[in-house]
């Protein structure tokens, strides 16, 4: 076997003609994903003729590395294809990770690994990118789209865990339960109930009424609050949750304000000082969406007067890039010691999602879109790409190609590559755009061992093309 090689990118025709001599076309073993995008007739054709395995390449050579402890079912996803995996517990350094992704044709990675433009930049082989986590803002998306990598993401899997954790604080804050739980660890026995409340009857207000805010609000009502939410969508509310008309309803109204928003550039900052001054005296925030949505220094200001009676962070603009003793300090964000020492509030470690149950979840999610995406070319999912997606092929179908063709959205495009094309038979194809970029899948028939070089080689000189792959 040569050096690694993948026919999407291989540099030179004759290492394209040694790549196809070495691997075999229909028998290399896979799994197969078959998922709810498929329709009805794949569906059925599927209980009789054996989806057929599509791989452009020797298994063994395509290398994925993982970063930040992704959960094991990933890797069992991912190892039972056959692929190389690098596996780290940890984030990389930006010298590291530029060395690393050289090479690697797909990666992991969870909310502390920045990939920027200047690190994708050395990415010469990459395909996609697997963020084992809700948020995708750790990816430079655009700038991923323009070199043809597609981003996945598990936006629903840790929807439950963070809800549940909301739940708690929201508890914990009423009760003042943090702070008679640090008294008590240093000695200091203090039974007090002054200013200490139930939940029931109070009113919760979400703002961001998605899979997150949903729940929560089921959970809540649960307990016996009464849920009010605001969302820029009108959503229907589940339960007996009423959806307000302004965020400032929200406020004026709500006794625990919980914040579930995307970070945008609408949303940062959103809760500063003039929203602490329409919130009810006496209430409680809680953020566990994004760090830069909440003003910390106007709501310290805000803890301080007893406008907020208490908080719970989970979230923070500035988080360490890795676990250790020390590294929470003013030196990552100026206020950190001004808000570790104020009563009542409750700062974790971005562990929203962090339970086992969810970052399992996540792992066969985020796991099976990778596969999906690498060995078919679904982008079922992707959050910078056209999604797009062909029903399986069967293992009768036989000299038939999967093309998947990345290029820039412009007139004229489709037309080429048809013609391209004219020699075989197009058996389906499906083409969609994103702004600049446009995806095309097409499953082209009578094409035999001999035409692939070619039909290759004519693709790539195309003048639009991003980024070519066949699978066959």
């Amino acid at each position: 076997m040569t050096s690694p090689q993948n026919i999407q990118n291989i540099p030179n025709i004759q290492q394209l003609a040694n790549s196809l001599n070495e691997v075999s076309l229909s028998t290399s073993p896979t799994n197969t994903f078959s998922g709810s995008f498929n329709s009805f007739k794949a569906r059925r054709l599927s209980t009789t003729n054996k989806a057929k395995p599509l791989k452009p390449f020797s298994t063994g050579d395509f290398k994925i590395l993982l970063l930040e402890n992704v959960n094991q079912t990933a890797i069992d996803i991912l190892s039972k294809q056959g692929y190389q995996i690098e596996f780290h517990k940890t984030s990389l350094g930006e010298a590291e990770l530029i060395e690393k992704i050289k090479d690697v044709h797909a990666i992991g990675i969870r909310s502390k690994t920045k990939l920027t433009e200047k690190i994708l930049s050395h990415a010469a082989n990459l395909v996609s990118i697997g963020c084992f986590c809700i948020g995708t803002n750790q990816v430079d998306l655009e700038y991923a789209a323009k070199k043809g990598i597609a981003v996945f993401n598990s936006p629903f899997s840790n929807s439950r865990s963070v809800a549940e954790l909301v739940i708690a604080e929201i508890i914990t804050l009423a009760r003042q339960l943090g702070d008679r739980s640090i008294e008590l660890h240093s000695g200091t026995w203090n039974k007090v109930s002054a200013k200490c409340w139930e939940i029931r009857g109070k009113t919760l207000g979400i703002v961001g009424y998605g899979h997150i805010g949903a729940q929560l609000s089921v959970l809540a009502e649960a307990m016996g609050m009464n849920v009010i939410y605001y969302d820029v969508q009108m959503i229907m509310s589940m339960g007996t949750a009423k959806q307000v008309g302004s965020l400032k309803e929200l406020l004026n109204n709500a006794d625990f304000v919980t914040l579930h928003v995307p970070e945008l550039p609408e949303t940062k900052g959103m809760i500063s000082t003039a929203q602490f001054n329409e919130m009810k005296q006496g209430s409680y925030l809680i953020n566990a969406s994004r760090g830069t949505v909440v003003d910390i220094p106007a709501l310290i200001e805000a803890r301080k007067s007893g406008r907020v009676a208490g908080f719970a962070l989970d979230v923070f603009p500035n988080e360490p890039a890795k676990n250790g003793v020390d590294l929470f300090n003013n030196d990552l964000n100026a206020w950190a010691s001004e808000l570790t020492s104020l009563g009542n509030v409750i700062l974790s470690p971005h562990i929203g999602g962090s339970t086992e149950e969810a970052q399992s979840a996540i792992g066969v999610e985020v796991g099976s879109a990778l596969v999906k995406y690498i060995n078919e070319g679904s982008s079922i999912g992707s959050v910078n790409f056209p999604e797009v997606d062909l029903r399986t092929l069967s293992q009768d179908q036989v000299n038939h190609v999967r093309v998947l063709y990345i290029h820039q959205n412009v007139p004229g495009v489709l037309r080429t590559v048809n013609e391209i094309f004219a020699e075989h038979n197009i058996d389906k194809q499906f083409s969609d755009s994103e702004g600049d970029i446009a995806y095309l899948m097409a499953d082209i028939s009578d094409v035999y061992e001999s035409d692939i070089k070619k039909l290759y080689e004519q693709l790539e000189q195309t003048p639009f093309k991003i980024r070519t792959r066949l699978l066959y």
